[in-house]
């Protein structure tokens, strides 16, 4: 079969697409055909090396996609199978989730990883309540779309940044209220669209850049969830700043605490899968590639130059 590999850690000139022998399922394995593969900045973090997620080089990288179980036909879906830049995984059962009628292969592999995502943001790390304004950073990428769509689905209302006027009309499309293109002077306009209170949460993924304006942006008891560092880490926090600004919570929630077992990965997969099934959640697929091509998204993804979610298609 055909799979990108990497032989060393590095940029991405580093992946390379070739024939390696197809995958053989162990005990509690089964052998999937590939449909479509989810790109991340997760996968950028594998290919350069930084730990947990590098595997031993050489390596087929990526951890997403959707495909059909060789000899069921069964259609599912996963956010954490090692090796999916590939025609073909070696998937253990307990990782793959059903992909219920109406949704396509290839939308059911954009939603997992930033649908589960943006799920467990709005519903446990702040569950947003009627009136609550969220600001949502990066709103034009994959996780920032589905964000915004579900700040709005339960009733709160969002300030979105993009880094351009092109991004801002998608995050207007998505639902958001209100768009400060840049990543800075945020925290002054949605504290004059909250009447001066702030913002209860501010969801960022974008780290260093946004994370000390973000503070300023946030009401008495407000929470900062920082779940990326595209921009690079946050500076270090001297915690006496939380209770200067207001007794403020932050924290950095990951996707491997909310699908630690089998039953917590169905029942927030599930969620995300029949959401878009029933049509209340629209996945924004804004790129589709070769499979080898895989140099060329991630050097996209990294300029910043993609919106909603980049596949790779075997």
């Amino acid at each position: 079969m055909q799979a990108v590999v990497y032989d060393r850690t590095g940029g991405p000139e580093v992946l390379a697409f070739r024939e390696v022998p197809d995958p053989e399922p162990g005990d509690g394995e089964v052998l999937v055909d590939v449909a479509a593969v989810g790109v991340n900045f997760r996968d950028v973090y594998e290919r350069e090396g930084r730990p947990p997620y590098t595997a031993d080089p050489p390596a087929v990288i990526g951890v997403e996609g959707a495909g059909t179980v060789v000899g069921t036909g069964e259609r599912v879906a996963w956010l954490d199978v090692r090796g999916s830049y590939a025609q073909r995984v070696a998937a253990p059962r307990a990782k793959l989730v059903p992909v219920p009628d109406g949704v396509e292969l290839d939308v059911a592999a954009a939603a997992m990883l930033q649908g589960c995502t943006a799920q467990y943001l709005v519903t446990d790390s702040y569950p947003v309540a009627e009136g609550d304004w969220a600001v949502v950073h990066s709103a034009a990428g994959g996780v920032g779309l589905l964000l915004t769509q579900l700040v709005r689905a339960h009733g709160g209302h969002v300030l979105a940044t993009t880094s351009t006027e092109a991004k801002a009309e998608l995050a207007r499309g998505a639902g958001a209220d209100e768009v400060v293109v840049g990543y800075t002077g945020f925290a002054g306009r949605v504290r004059e669209l909250s009447g001066g209170e702030g913002a209860a949460v501010v969801y960022d993924g974008v780290g260093r850049t946004t994370f000390d304006e973000g503070l300023t942006a946030l009401r008495p008891g407000g929470r900062m969830i920082v779940y990326g560092a595209a921009s690079g880490q946050p500076a270090p926090l001297e915690l006496h700043r939380l209770a200067g600004a207001g007794s403020l919570f932050v924290q950095r929630p990951t996707l491997a605490t909310y699908t630690r077992t089998p039953e917590l990965l169905r029942a927030l997969a599930g969620a995300v899968l029949e959401t878009v099934a029933a049509g209340r959640l629209d996945v924004r697929i804004g790129t589709r590639l070769a499979l080898a091509e895989a140099r060329r998204g991630h050097e996209e993804l990294e300029a910043r130059r993609t919106t909603g979610k980049l596949l790779l298609l075997p």
